[in-house]
């Protein structure tokens, strides 16, 4: 029974990773821009954050490095395809390409490196509980920051007037322009906030995840992140859902190797991965669900002149 809670709180850690990237996306793509760079920004926000820790000892200043790095990658993504009107998809995999390279060169001599003695949070009081404490309560603050901030951004899309212009944005950006709604500079800064939060990702890998730093250590979180958006039909709460979903199945192949089950570890290892092609290859069987949902101008480049 200790061993399931157990599990239950290593998949609430590793759907964090997924849940803060896909969210980060969902902005992006709610005001009509697609970043496939979430990859790159997550490892160069990685490493950002573990030489941040190792040379300050200061994790909130690692978690800021991390926000920032993947901020200042998302500006030059932004630059690119918002002002200069290159192709959003070529532009997010070069992004990615870049970041994965960056990353591997900036990290070569923190390898080895040792981050100081992480601190083991417990919620007070709530953390002594027997079963359930250790595994709800025994989390990363970020953890629960992911959950609230679910909340948050539910509130603040369907909610607020600045929520309603963002998706008036990315379904109809010529109707949000001639209504005198700035179309550019909200798009950059939805990918500015997609670009932070994608950073925050990448930093509580290396940071709390699992503290170290090895070139390519996402390991294709950033994908699997990306398909999320789609997974969730673009509603944060389902992002979250499947966040875990995801996080859950990752864990149950480590818990499956640990357990000695007779299949083969390669098998096993593919498991976090197919997960999502399934779903999406399920969820493509109907293509007019996928567009009632979608962003009617994701992906499309905007023109004020024409």
């Amino acid at each position: 029974m200790e061993s399931h809670f157990l599990l239950f709180g290593a998949m609430l850690n590793a759907g964090t990773v997924l849940a803060l990237a896909a969210l980060g996306l969902l902005i992006n793509e709610k005001a009509g821009v697609v970043n496939l760079g979430a990859e790159g920004m997550m490892l160069c926000a990685a490493i950002a954050g573990f030489a941040t820790v190792v040379n300050t000892g200061s994790d909130w200043l690692g978690f800021a490095a991390g926000a920032g790095a993947g901020a200042l990658l998302a500006a030059i993504f932004g630059v690119l395809v918002i002002w200069l009107n290159t192709n959003q998809y070529a532009t997010g995999l070069a992004l990615s390409l870049f970041g994965a390279g960056f990353s591997a060169f900036a990290g070569i001599h923190y390898v080895q490196e040792k981050l100081p003695e992480r601190v083991q949070f417990k919620v007070p009081v709530l953390g002594d509980i027997p079963l359930i404490g250790p595994a709800l309560f025994h989390q990363h603050p970020l953890v629960y920051v992911t959950m609230a901030l679910v909340g948050g951004m539910v509130w603040f899309l369907y909610r607020t007037r600045a929520g309603l212009v963002l998706r008036a944005v990315g379904e109809s950006p010529e109707s949000a322009h001639a209504l005198g709604y700035p179309v550019r500079r909200i798009r950059f800064m939805a990918v500015l906030a997609g670009g932070a939060m994608c950073g925050l990702a990448g930093a509580f890998i290396s940071l709390a995840y699992t503290p170290l730093w090895v070139e390519g250590m996402v390991a294709g979180r950033g994908w699997i992140a990306l398909a999320l958006t789609t997974f969730a039909t673009w509603r944060p709460a389902r992002v979250l859902m499947g966040a875990y979903l995801f996080g859950g199945v990752t864990m149950l192949a480590f818990a499956m190797q640990g357990a000695g089950v007779d299949i083969p570890t390669q098998f096993l290892s593919m498991l976090p991965y197919i997960a999502p092609i399934v779903v999406l290859a399920i969820i493509s069987r109907n293509p007019a669900w996928i567009r009632i949902n979608m962003p009617a101008s994701l992906g499309k480049p905007f023109y004020p002149g024409s």
